[in-house]
């Protein structure tokens, strides 16, 4: 029999004697006014440790007078048979229950103080007073706690009524991360301290904050819980038994209480978070994006650092073997999760002969970053690879030069020290400008499938808020989630979002100009691709304009250019009959817009076709084209509208 069973089985024994010792002692009660012997405690036998409810006693520092009252309640829900000895003992049939006024006549020296609500039984909420309208205190039911009754049985478990709300997270596998020595800080202050002060933990990624604290927990030999802080009750009754709770379990159960304040600003529920944090007495971290005034200057400040490339590309190594280097090292180059999450990511992939390329654990990590931005952002599925763009030699060039820094990033900041050197800008920022249907759009799709990443495309209707604050908030929670790699942000529209700032003359020109103040700080420090598309350059703050590594200019197309993009216009599906491409690259419209004419066109075609031999047409196509040219109020060349005799095939052509 190991030791733990052992102590079970004598802590077993331990409460029969003493329901034994309780029964015999409320008979001679019974029998004798005033019983002439005490209650004969049963002896532990030197048990180590001692049982539950000694042990309860030398914790709460119980009396021996409140040490009885407990063992008599804790007794009524063992033996059901002690309520009718309790109704006995007190005179009373109609009371078969322990009592204040049944304790004091039974257990000598009894003290009134014991029955106050000050007293260590009613303020650690060991027993609970039942207590009827207009019934004195001292006959009222006394019921032990449902949490006591377990601990003294010998289970030491978290109470019910906080479990609900908080959960314990699960052992994470490997070595903990510390955050950059933050799990290193908490450690030594839960150690070194009896009653720690409680600590504000911040960072970008919640679950690397959740982590080092689990870590740090661990470390300490405490378990540790998390809460939400919407999850707090704001009744004043049920908050000040909320806290109770967590005080006593701290006692009986050592731990760390974290409450994750993700997302919330400095307001009622934050001001509600650090009033119920002053009540505790134990350990507790409050988790949070990024530390509020009030919360800085109340608790000790702790920031939680992401892993570098190279842990991240150890814990990648570690977890998809060592023939997996090189996908290892692209990994840590392209994301950056926590050990928990590469673990998790590693774990769900293919083997490598089943996966060689790593494609498979590429998407997954790439899928991982989803949720957090598609509550925030469009995501576009890239539907365009590069033998869709037509645009001149130089502007390719400039792509492609974007996609080789994005892969070589890693080598270039990390390896060769460049971000040592460089505390902001290390992410790549592009402004695509040019009129609209010039391909920016479809650039954007280009690189993100080449670069096999999530694109987003900005909504600037669920970012920009008419409310002060609120626009950097949403802002803040986009970048933030989007810190994490995999994603590629266009700010389609830029101009509405990054327009020069104006001179202050009302307040609404100052917080506009706050906004752009802080656009111009998270672009430069965002570690990722993020694209700004423009109609309107010059509408755009000269501070962007610095900021951006590449400016790719979009030009509106040539004859040449526009009869290149009428070729790709119709998918291979597309029954074509014959269209004289020289001729339609004449007309005077953008990629964006040929690619409109072509599908209005294709819808013309069907719409006539009854016997189902129709194929598309010039014709169909010059009425097309014309409706783009009247919706763009261009100039009409009529000669390019009018179908040409000769006719060159569709297929051959192309």
């Amino acid at each position: 029999m190991n030791r733990a069973a052992a102590w079970h089985e004598a802590n077993t024994a331990f409460l029969e004697q003493l329901v034994a010792a309780l029964r015999a002692h409320l008979v001679a009660l019974a029998d004798a006014a005033s019983p002439s012997a005490e209650l004969r405690w049963p002896q532990p036998e030197a048990m180590q440790p001692l049982p539950a409810l000694l042990l309860l006693r030398d914790t709460f520092g119980l009396s021996g007078f409140e040490t009885a009252v407990l063992a008599l309640c804790a007794a009524h829900e063992l033996d059901t048979g002690i309520g009718k000895l309790c109704a006995r003992a007190g005179g009373d049939p109609l009371r078969p229950w322990p009592s204040f006024g049944l304790a004091l006549h039974a257990f000598s020296p009894g003290t009134w103080e014991a029955v106050g609500a000050a007293g260590p039984l009613r303020a650690w909420q060991l027993i609970a007073v039942e207590r009827r309208p207009g019934e004195p205190l001292a006959l009222a039911a006394l019921r032990v706690d449902d949490r006591i009754l377990d601990f003294i049985k010998g289970l030491n478990r978290i109470d019910e009524r906080l479990a609900l709300l908080a959960g314990e997270p699960p052992p994470a596998s490997g070595e903990p991360p510390d955050g950059g020595g933050a799990g290193a800080i908490m450690h030594r202050l839960w150690s070194d301290r009896a009653t720690p002060s409680a600590t504000l933990l911040f960072g970008a990624d919640a679950a690397l904050r959740l982590a080092v604290a689990a870590g740090a927990a661990t470390a300490s030999g405490r378990r540790l819980y998390r809460l939400e802080a919407e999850s707090l009750p704001t009744a004043a009754a049920e908050f000040d038994q909320f806290a109770r709770l967590w005080n006593r379990e701290a006692v009986l159960l050592p731990l760390v209480l974290l409450i994750d304040e993700s997302g919330l600003d400095d307001g009622p529920h934050a001001a509600l978070t650090r009033r119920f944090v002053s009540r505790l007495e134990f350990p507790v971290v409050l988790s949070a994006d990024r530390p509020t005034a009030r919360s800085a200057e109340a608790l000790l400040t702790i920031q939680v650092t992401q892993l570098g490339a190279d842990a991240q590309q150890a814990s990648w190594a570690a977890a998809l073997g060592p023939a997996r280097a090189a996908l290892a090292h692209r990994l840590a180059g392209a994301f950056d999760f926590s050990p928990a999450a590469i673990a998790r990511i590693a774990g769900a992939a293919p083997a490598a002969a089943a996966d060689p390329e790593g494609a498979a654990v590429w998407q997954s990590c790439v899928a991982s970053v989803r949720p957090r931005l598609d509550a925030l952002a469009q995501r576009i599925e890239p539907g365009a690879g590069w033998d869709d763009l037509v645009l001149p030699t130089d502007q390719l060039a400039m792509l492609r030069q974007i996609v080789d820094q994005v892969w070589q990033r890693r080598r270039v900041y990390d390896e060769w020290g460049y971000a040592a050197r460089m505390t902001r800008g290390l992410g790549i920022t592009a402004l695509f400008t040019g009129e609209s249907g010039t391909g920016k759009t479809m650039a954007a799709e280009v690189l993100a499938a080449e670069l096999a990443l999530n694109l987003y495309r900005i909504d600037l209707s669920a970012v920009v808020s008419k409310y002060i604050g609120e626009t950097e908030k949403n802002l803040r929670q986009l970048f933030d989630a989007a810190e994490h790699g995999g994603a590629v942000l266009l700010f389609d529209e830029a101009d509405a979002l990054f327009g020069k700032r104006s001179e202050v003359k009302d307040s609404h020109d100052r917080y506009a100009n706050i906004e752009v103040n802080y656009l111009l700080q998270r672009i430069e420090s965002f570690s990722g691709l993020a694209i700004l598309a423009t109609n309107l350059k010059a509408a755009l703050d000269s501070a962007f304009l610095r900021r951006m590594r590449f400016v790719v200019r979009f030009p509106h197309p040539g004859p040449a250019e526009r009869e290149a993009m009428w070729r790709r216009a119709f998918p291979p599906g597309v029954p074509v009959e014959q269209l004289q491409f020289q001729q339609l690259g004449r007309i005077n419209l953008t990629g964006g817009h040929i690619a409109a004419a072509a599908l209005n066109a294709a819808f013309l075609a069907a719409a006539e076709d009854q016997a189902g031999d129709r194929k598309v047409g010039m014709r169909h196509v010059l009425r097309a084209a014309r409706a783009e040219l009247v919706k763009l109020n261009r100039p009409i060349a009529e000669a390019d509208l009018v179908v040409a005799p000769a006719a060159v095939p569709a297929r051959a052509a192309a």
